[in-house]
């Protein structure tokens, strides 16, 4: 008698905690930007509206870390759907502002490839629309889901711009260097005075075994080091020039 009750009660049991499951879980949440422009997300909570997940800013081309947390369903069934809210940058104004372009997307959810939700990741698309992927694994994996294979690639146009960032980072190098040494011949004792300030509240330790602006020691080393200093630039900026995009 006792063991025919065992069976019943066991179902029970099983029924019971599959009644309490709850019918949502978190999943990780990342995204990844396919557009020039910087972006941020927030996939608002189906279960809480007013609650979101995300907001860190993705870089263009580029993807974002992994956050906690976005809510889906347990169970996939068609036209589950979910509200991302996007901010996204456009390019710089004369004054130097960044418009600024906030969207509301309703983006359906694609079925779970294994039956079990993944982590949520929000891909901003090439043409600026947004879509989701459930998945455990990256863009680049084989057996990614979503329609869009791969992680970003970055446009000529988006890696000239940066290019053109490092290229004239070591152009004003060279001509400050350049400047540096005319002075040294034009008015040694003023730049003298000035570098040496300059190196005595930063870098004191580097004025160890001299006297003062007007060791002739100290004059000779600071010229070495501009001398040596364009020569570097110089390489650098003739290594970004071969590597243009």
């Amino acid at each position: 008698m006792i063991r025919s009750l065992l069976v019943p009660a066991c179902l029970l049991g099983a029924l019971l905690l599959s009644a309490c499951e709850k019918p949502t879980v978190s999943v990780n949440l990342h995204g990844v930007n396919y557009t020039g422009e910087t972006f941020s997300y927030v996939v608002m909570d189906p279960v809480i509206p007013d609650q979101g997940s995300g907001g860190e800013l993705i870089d263009p081309f580029g993807a974002g870390g992994t956050m906690c947390c976005a809510t889906l369903p347990r169970e996939w069934r068609p036209g589950i759907k979910l509200t991302v809210r996007t901010t996204h940058w456009l390019k710089a104004r004369p004054d130097g502002s960044l418009p600024e372009i906030k969207q509301s997307h309703i983006v359906e959810v694609p079925k779970y490839v294994d039956g079990k939700p993944g982590e949520l990741w929000v891909l901003r698309n090439a043409d600026g629309s947004v879509s989701v992927v459930s998945s455990d694994l990256q863009p680049d994996h084989a057996q990614w889901p979503g329609k869009i294979k791969g992680w970003p690639v970055p446009s000529i146009e988006y890696q000239r711009e940066r290019w053109e960032l490092f290229r004239k980072h070591e152009a004003d190098g060279v001509k400050s260097y350049l400047s540096a040494l005319e002075q040294m011949k034009e008015n040694p004792d003023k730049q003298a005075r000035e570098a040496w300030e300059v190196t005595k509240q930063y870098y004191p330790s580097d004025l160890v075994g001299f006297s003062g602006p007007d060791d002739p020691k100290y004059r000779d080393s600071l010229r070495k080091e501009y001398e040596e200093g364009l020569a570097r630039s110089r390489v650098w900026l003739k290594n970004i020039m071969d590597e243009k995009p």
